[in-house]
């Protein structure tokens, strides 16, 4: 974190086309993510999550960069970079996958858009997917350019974001379906609007397409969102962890494979389009893994805020594991954490031993996602 008085980065780590606007609007502090700056702090992170769930926020994801992949194999090159079937996408879809290497340990976990026939957009989390996808482009045999576009994207974020969509756009925008998207144009200003984001609560993200119109964008929505009590914000941890919502390097990464992450429905090891990791994810499928994800309750004082660093699991003096992301519900009025342990101890309602800085405190392991599992909020 830095404080927006003091960027100390350089250059090397980029700015969003929505920075200015987000100092302007209350951004007290930033992190990096995919080499950016991204807002962490608008203040209280639980007003934050309570606006969210309340109202709306907007909140600035331009570090979601996207990888652009065209071409006339876009298609054929595309499966080859994840283990879900891609077969039945359409154009105008968007999809979750995730992006596996020869060992079946995850790279990425974005979403995949569908712009058209062979062309793709590959809206990443953090880690740096171009790289890989022009590495494996060089001696694929395939027709594809692999770029990285003039994108920024946008999330309009909670229960009041539909009604701003509809003030914006008009009313054809609320016929758009949960993971599809559309190419808009909002005062002349190009975008991409899609029926996804990173809350777990009803949402849009919009992909703006000139970078020199991000404080326009910014202005245009927070001015339509002052009528519905929209708020500047910033991606709620407690939000997400509720919903069971990975992120990557936290709760994966290359040596975490989909299994131990019960994503066993993102790999489809019988479709014949072949794609990097196959072999290994078959094997990996047959062997059985000896880890699997949790949901953890931890019965101690509320969490100040998310853990930043990875917390010990033991059972019987005996390490098994480790949480990898933690943070108090004001909802729940719980604390309540993602984590990985041992096959042995996934089961429900197993005590175990979670080792905060405060010292050992119980913690109980239970289902996820914690909060609306069945995910109504966001596919009404």
């Amino acid at each position: 974190m830095t404080q927006v008085e003091n960027f100390g980065f350089g250059t090397q780590i980029r700015k969003s086309p929505y920075f200015d606007a987000t100092v302007r609007w209350g951004a007290k502090a930033f992190s990096v993510y995919n080499h950016m700056y991204i807002p962490r702090d608008f203040g209280d992170p639980e007003q934050n999550f309570w606006n969210l769930v309340n109202d709306a926020i907007l909140c600035d994801v331009a570090v979601e960069r996207q990888v652009e992949i065209t071409g006339s194999d876009a298609a054929k090159f595309t499966q080859m970079l994840t283990p879900r079937d891609l077969s039945s996408m359409s154009v105008g879809q968007c999809r979750y996958i995730l992006i596996t290497n020869s060992e079946g340990g995850i790279l990425n976990d974005p979403i995949l858009l569908r712009l058209a026939e062979n062309h793709f957009w590959i809206s990443l989390a953090d880690s740096d997917v171009l790289l890989w996808a022009q590495g494996v482009a060089v001696h694929s045999g395939l027709d594809v350019k692999i770029t990285e576009p003039d994108v920024s994207p946008l999330q309009l974020q909670g229960p009041k974001s539909g009604e701003i969509m509809r003030e914006l756009f008009g009313e054809r925008i609320l016929e758009l379906k949960y993971y599809w998207l559309r190419e808009v144009e909002l005062d002349g200003i190009p975008l991409v609007v899609s029926r996804t984001g990173w809350s777990s609560e009803l949402g849009y993200e919009l992909y703006l397409r000139d970078e020199s119109q991000g404080d326009a964008l910014w202005e245009r929505i927070m001015a339509v969102g002052q009528s519905f009590d929209l708020k500047p914000g910033h991606t709620s941890s407690i939000r997400r962890i509720e919903g069971g919502m990975l992120s990557y390097h936290a709760d994966a990464d290359i040596h975490t494979n989909p299994y131990e992450l019960g994503l066993d429905r993102l790999v489809n090891l019988d479709m014949k389009a072949e794609f990097i990791g196959k072999a290994a994810l078959r094997r990996i499928k047959d062997e059985g893994v000896n880890r699997k994800q949790v949901g953890l309750i931890i019965d101690c004082d509320p969490f100040a805020g998310p853990n930043t660093t990875f917390l010990t699991i033991n059972k019987g003096g005996d390490a098994i594991g480790k949480v990898t992301s933690a943070v108090y519900s004001p909802r729940l009025q719980h604390n309540i954490a993602l984590a990985m342990v041992d096959i042995s101890y996934d089961v429900i309602g197993t005590e175990v031993e979670v080792v905060t800085v405060s010292g050992p405190v119980r913690a109980t392991v239970t289902e996820r996602p914690f909060f609306d599992p069945k995910k109504q909020i966001v596919a009404v």
